[in-house]
C-alpha cells in the first residue's frame, strides 16, 4: 500500500491559492482514478482505492500547512505504511510555475509543511513531488504571494503540471522511483 499526501490549507478562502497546489494534485488523482477523498481520520480527509492495481491512500491534511506532519504521521502508523511507500506533493517557490520536480529525499528547503512532516516522521527520507509556483515579483512578501490565486497565464501552466504530476504518481506504481525521477525531471 502507498500513501500520497497533498499539502494545503482547508477552507474555501484558500481553495484556489498557490499554497494549495498539493490539494489540487490529490483532487486530480481522485478524479482520474475514481478514488473519493471523503473519509475523515487523524485530522485529514482521505480515500482508499487502486491505481494500476496498487492499493493507494490519498490524503489531504486539514491541520493547515504548517502542521501537516500532525496528520500525516498517524496515517502511516495506522495503516502500517513504510516510509518508502509515502509520497508528498507540495508547492515550490524555487521552481517556475508549472514545472515539477520529483525527489527521493531532502531537506525542507524552507517549506513549513515539509518541516512539520520531517519533524513528525523523524526523517527526511521520504519521496516528494514539488510543483512550481514561482516567486513573487518585487517586494511582495512570500506569505501574501502563496495565499493568492495564480495569474491566468500561470494557471494554464499549473493545470498542465498537475496533469504531469498525476502521470508521475501513476508511474510510481509501475516502476522504481529513480526511473520516475529520470522520466519526469527533464
Amino acid at each position: 500500500m502507498k500513501v500520497i499526501a497533498g499539502l494545503g490549507n482547508p477552507g474555501s478562502e484558500y481553495e484556489n491559492t498557490r499554497h494549495n497546489i498539493g490539494f489540487k494534485a490529490v483532487d486530480a488523482l481522485s478524479a482520474t482514478y475514481k478514488i473519493p477523498v471523503t473519509k475523515s481520520k487523524f485530522n485529514a480527509v482521505f480515500g482508499k482505492g487502486l491505481i494500476n492495481g496498487e492499493d493507494v491512500i490519498l490524503v489531504k491534511p486539514l491541520t493547515y500547512m504548517n502542521l501537516s506532519g500532525e496528520a500525516i504521521s498517524p496515517f502511516l502508523s495506522f495503516f502500517k505504511v513504510a516510509i518508502d511507500d509515502f509520497l508528498v506533493i507540495y508547492d515550490d517557490l524555487d521552481l517556475p510555475a508549472g514545472k515539477i520536480r520529483v525527489r527521493q529525499k531532502g531537506s525542507a528547503g524552507g517549506h513549513n509543511g515539509i518541516k512539520s512532516t520531517i519533524s513528525h516522521l523523524h526523517t527526511q527520507e521520504f519521496k516528494r513531488l514539488r510543483i512550481g509556483i514561482g516567486r513573487p515579483d518585487g517586494m511582495q512578501p512570500v506569505v501574501d504571494y502563496v495565499l493568492q490565486p495564480f495569474s491566468p497565464v500561470d494557471q494554464k501552466a499549473v493545470t498542465e503540471a498537475i496533469e504531469l504530476a498525476t502521470k508521475a504518481c501513476y508511474s510510481w506504481m509501475t516502476m522504481p522511483f529513480d526511473q520516475v525521477m529520470n522520466r519526469f525531471n527533464r
